[in-house]
């Protein structure tokens, strides 16, 4: 799966300059936004969301979700080159939540650099974040793969109630954070998870199976297993966290004790605080909730955490997950050598190391 990674990388990058170019001018404008009533800026447009978006794209991220929507295509058994544009959908989208996301976390790094806002401002973050969220839907009617009305319509369909449950996911982890106490629950944490990380997997299943005219049960099962990967992906986010702040893992691109510093619920803490004794559990709370924190302060909620053995917890739930994925289309017919992919994908999406 690696190796599918890099190999798509450059021509999903193309495929999204041919939605927001690196280079702005008036004839992209025109024919991607239609004619102006009056004039457009492009030096403007180009500073606000063209700038922003490549200096994203352009520090890493792996495109999974991309790559996987074109493992999902071969393996319903169509080329995937006729298919590149819509693989942009949900990585656009993808990149749009990153930028808000930090905005709303007051986050400091990401991908190994200042965070957007931190570069442009919060106005142009915010701006460029959410104009990510509704770029995609020109690829929809721009139509390059000819699909028939009723197919476009149900993209159309999918994507509001999909983006619609990210939020609810947001909302639950803003809240979570801005309140003094631990007061969730594992499962709690396991919808935010389903509902913020999970929905852009289920966009990246449904959108393939709907672009190949797949039945329902078939287009639910793939969102099944892409929600479930989505869920366990963002526990492994978690646990490359503490161990990338332990000096265990790769180039992991985020602050020091990133979840630690912004009081983050992950399933590690609620984990260490269920297991550990009143006194220690409360230290750790203690710690989530200042405003600030020493280095010493990281530390000693890491080690809460390790001694809780709340990391091996985490992957062991994040296996599970990946299992019950796996299961959710072992018993489809799909082309033998993506099926094996996808597979795989359940299994380095916990064991990765960046």
């Amino acid at each position: 799966m690696r190796k599918t990674l890099a190999e798509w990388r450059p021509a999903i990058d193309e495929a999204i300059a041919e939605v927001l170019p690196r280079e702005i001018d008036e004839a992209y404008l025109e024919s991607y936004f239609g004619e102006p009533s009056f004039e457009y800026d492009p030096e403007a447009i180009q500073c606000a969301l063209s700038d922003p978006l490549w200096e994203l794209l352009d520090r890493g991220g792996k495109r999974w979700r991309a790559v996987l929507f074109l493992v999902f295509i071969d393996a319903f058994m169509k080329d995937p080159k006729d298919y590149l544009p819509y693989a942009c959908i949900p990585e656009i989208l993808h990149n749009g939540t990153i930028i808000v996301d930090d905005v709303e976390d007051e986050a400091s790094v990401r991908r190994g650099d200042p965070a957007l806002h931190h570069i442009y401002g919060q106005d142009v973050a915010l701006n460029a974040g959410n104009a990510m969220y509704f770029l995609p839907l020109k690829i929809l009617q721009n139509n390059p793969a000819n699909l028939p009305a009723d197919q476009q319509l149900a993209a159309y369909e999918m994507l509001t109630a999909e983006l619609n449950r990210t939020h609810l996911g947001q909302g639950m982890d803003i809240c979570w954070h801005n309140e003094r106490e631990v007061n969730i629950t594992r499962e709690q944490y396991l919808e935010m998870c389903a509902c913020k990380t999970g929905c852009l997997g289920r966009i990246v299943a449904r959108l393939a199976a709907i672009c190949t005219d797949q039945p329902a049960d078939i287009e639910e099962a793939v969102a099944e297993y892409a929600e479930l990967t989505a869920v366990a992906f963002q526990i492994g986010d978690d646990i490359l966290d503490v161990e990338n702040s332990l000096g265990r893992a790769g180039d992991f691109g985020k602050e020091f004790g990133n979840d630690i510093r912004e009081g983050k619920k992950t399933l590690l803490v609620l984990h260490a605080i269920e297991e550990s004794d009143t006194a220690t559990a409360q230290r750790l709370e203690e710690i989530l909730v200042a405003d600030a924190n020493t280095e010493d302060d990281i530390l000693e909620a890491l080690s809460i955490l390790e001694e809780a053995g709340s990391v091996d917890f985490a992957r062991n739930r994040a296996l599970a997950l990946a299992e019950t994925a796996r299961g959710s289309i072992e018993e489809l017919e799909l082309d033998p050598e993506p099926k094996r992919k996808l597979l795989e994908f359940t299994e380095f999406v916990v064991e990765r190391d960046t």
